[in-house]
């Protein structure tokens, strides 16, 4: 439905008590408005008790989002941070343009302008307001804590008291945004503004949702991708306790079997006792280990280019010394604290859901294509989620929830278990990089070719609900798409100002199904760049941080979409090197110690440099990572504990999968089903970890998954540094290094 801007006006005015701002934001929409006419999209209400309610569009995942999008709206306000409280959006006529999806740490960036004038304008429609009524000019007026005030009479009224008149007012077509010099709260350390809700266990995960008359399903799944059912026995489990039905389920990532129960524990007990005779399928022989070796063949023929500068295999072909190394990174599980789940109540004209997703975008693509609904006719709530590093990108599990509940006609809640969710979910593929290097007499960088094996999550259509049992489509890809594309990251924009670069990629067929995994493309490709460039640093006989700021120089280069600063990312090198003491020899010890250093670029935007220190048992027994120094320049830094904590998470996953994370396919089944097999780092393993934020008044590059990528180079570079052992394959282990001597 579209209204015409008078028509907004008039329904914003008389809608009922209170100020309800709906401003059309192009940023935060899909499409564009015709001629002439205005959709509106609500995103803060102001009503006479003062409260000032913000409705959130993107996912709160542990980022913080809810906090710092208020606080973007408040500081433009001009609002009583504490009478500030948030909603999360649902979908619906008023978001219908709005793209409700959380990805790529792009919540701030994506929403920086837009939620800043969603302040602004409320703020000068209140202030239009206290002048109307004082019968002065507006100019004489200002907001401030939630109030306007008239400084000349020092007269002063609450928001709340404004709300009715101000719903009134013209909506300003062009609100004054504040300089960010003045910004009063954005810039501050804010506390999340749901923390004490998480910490006392009021917050509601999607786990905790109940509505009346639901029950519980847990799948049996198809223990090989494209594995089918034969026979199933289910006597056994339809005469357990607290069976309500037991049925096939063909949507989600795997077919499978439901057994639906009056609580988890029953029906979870009774899927226990089917008994299900699968045909196998192809897959069934497929083993990872064998997946790596061949991975090698795919290198040498890896032809899509990614990108192309200068001539690389002639500079290589003539240079004074030549390097080659390739570099592994094996498969990895999401493994998010909360299992997969969703609520969903399918009725015959209408249905919802309560899901732990970061896209209802993609929740209400699945949601119209299991019931059959149109999307008017669904809503879909997003609950806060238990971690989400890409898993929650898909809606896999909704559909399968929407399934059950439209067969049995009341509500499900659908709940995976945590084996289910470590072999039956999407996986970050297991690539390879290959890169070979020239230096010229001096011992400079001359020539860089990168290969690598590609992990293109698109490729499939697996994100839009694509049967995976049905015929796979031929890749679309075209030879050049890659560079279009600027993808794989990491490879495509290198940041390093290197005369003759090639690099190519090759895509890999394998049964596995990918997904997005936190950093996305960045952790392979930058685990392989990073180590490298330290490869050559050390052939040259250059120290490593300053071979790689002899390769930062020059002004701010174009690199596809992407402007790349020499300069900032040379900054965060020193910083790092700086607080780390890179220049001061390591303390005596009877281990062996040494430091390593790795730096990237997130799509143009914020720049990381980490610097770990490591010790490692003279036997190779242990091997310790003591220290992570860490320095980001992400622009303006709108909330530094939301950075703070941002980094010090993503140094936490990086080292979970640079220290310990795998997973292996045996005979077709991801062998992990548990942290145990599949281990995070443990409390005892963290280090010392140190966050240096650059202060900068250049525009905000967003952080969430920034700090990952650089933690396993900088770790295996200090390994380097300590022992003389260069290892290529994830994860770093007392066995891989000694795998790694023997060669």
């Amino acid at each position: 439905m579209t209204i015409t801007r008078r028509e907004f006006l008039q329904r914003a005015a008389f809608a009922g008590s209170g100020l309800v701002l709906a401003t059309f934001v192009p940023e935060l929409a899909n499409g564009q408005t015709p001629d002439g006419e205005w959709q509106p999209n609500a995103f803060l209400r102001i009503t006479p008790d003062d409260r000032i309610t913000v409705i959130v569009v993107r996912h709160e995942m542990g980022q913080g989002v809810r906090t710092l999008l208020p606080m973007m709206v408040a500081e433009e306000l001009e609002a009583d941070w504490s009478r500030v409280r948030i909603e999360q959006a649902v979908t619906g006529p008023e978001f219908d343009k709005i793209r409700l999806h959380t990805s790529g740490s792009g919540s701030s960036t994506s929403t920086f302008e837009a939620m800043r004038r969603t302040g602004a304008t409320a703020r000068e429609m209140l202030i239009a307001a206290a002048a109307q009524r004082w019968r002065v000019p507006a100019a004489e007026c200002r907001a401030e804590a939630g109030s306007v005030v008239h400084a000349a009479s020092r007269r002063r009224l609450r928001f709340g008291q404004l709300v009715t008149d101000a719903a009134k007012m013209p909506v300003p077509e062009n609100p004054r945004l504040k300089d960010p010099a003045s910004f009063k709260l954005l810039g501050t350390p804010v506390k999340r503004i749901d923390g004490p809700d998480i910490v006392t266990g009021r917050a509601q995960y999607g786990m905790d949702v109940r509505v009346p008359n639901m029950v519980f399903a847990s799948i049996e799944r198809a223990p090989v991708l494209g594995a089918r059912i034969r026979t199933i026995d289910d006597a056994a489990a339809r005469g357990a306790p607290g069976v309500i039905a037991v049925m096939p389920v063909r949507t989600g990532i795997q077919h499978g079997v439901a057994v639906v129960g009056t609580s988890t524990w029953a029906a979870m007990r009774a899927r226990s006792a089917l008994h299900i005779d699968w045909d196998l399928g192809e897959h069934r022989e497929f083993d990872s280990d064998h997946f790596e070796k061949a991975l090698d063949g795919w290198l040498a023929r890896a032809s899509f280019r990614v990108r192309k500068q200068g001539d690389a295999e002639a500079a290589l072909a003539s240079a004074a010394r030549r390097h080659e190394a390739s570099y592994v990174f094996p498969f990895q599980a999401h493994a998010p604290l909360e299992p997969m789940n969703c609520t969903a109540d399918v009725r015959a004209d209408r249905a919802e859901f309560w899901v732990p997703t970061q896209s209802q975008v993609r929740s209400m693509a699945q949601a119209v294509k299991v019931t059959g609904l149109p999307k008017e006719q669904i809503r879909i709530h997003a609950t806060l989620l238990g971690g989400g590093f890409g898993r929650r990108l898909f809606a896999d599990y909704l559909a399968e929830a929407a399934e059950i509940s439209k067969a049995l006609r009341r509500p499900v809640q659908v709940v995976w278990t945590r084996e289910d969710d470590m072999r039956s979910g999407f996986f970050e593929p297991c690539t390879a990089q290959r890169l070979s290097g020239g230096l010229d007499a001096q011992g400079r960088l001359v020539a860089l070719v990168h290969r690598s094996t590609s992990s293109d999550l698109t490729i499939y259509d697996i994100h839009e609900g694509r049967d995976l049992y049905g015929p796979r489509p031929a890749t679309p890809k075209a030879a050049d798409a890659y560079e279009s594309d600027q993808s794989p990251w990491g490879a495509f924009d290198n940041p390093y100002d290197i005369a003759n670069l090639h690099a190519l990629t090759a895509d890999v067929p394998s049964p596995v199904p990918y997904g997005p995994w936190r950093a996305v493309e960045y952790p392979p490709t930058v685990w392989g760049r990073e180590s490298f460039i330290d490869e050559l640093a050390r052939l040259a006989g250059v120290d490593p941080l300053r071979f790689r700021l002899d390769l930062l120089t020059g002004g701010v280069r174009e690199i596809g979409s992407h402007p790349v600063d020499p300069s900032r990312l040379a900054h965060v090198h020193r910083l790092a090197a700086e607080r780390a003491g890179w220049d001061r020899p390591l303390a005596a010890s009877d281990r062996l110690r040494g430091r390593g250093i790795a730096a990237s670029v997130y799509h143009g935007g914020s720049y990381i440099a980490q610097v770990a220190e490591v010790s490692v048992a003279k036997d190779l027994s242990d091997l310790r990572v003591h220290r992570m120094v860490c320095a980001v320049d992400c622009g303006l830094v709108l909330n530094p504990l939301g950075v703070q904590g941002q980094a010090e998470s993503g140094i936490t996953w990086g080292l979970s999968y640079t220290l310990g994370g795998a997973v292996a396919f045996k005979q077709g089944r991801a062998v992990p089903g548990g942290y145990a097999d599949f281990p995070v780092i443990r409390m005892n393993q963290m280090p010392v970890t140190e966050i240096h934020l650059v202060s900068s008044q250049a525009k905000p590059g967003g952080f969430g998954e920034h700090a990952v990528p650089m933690v396993a180079p900088a770790v295996a570079n200090a390994v380097f540094d300590a022992t003389g052992i260069r290892v290529r394959r994830l994860p770093i282990t007392p066995q891989s290094l000694r795998a790694a001597r023997r060669g």
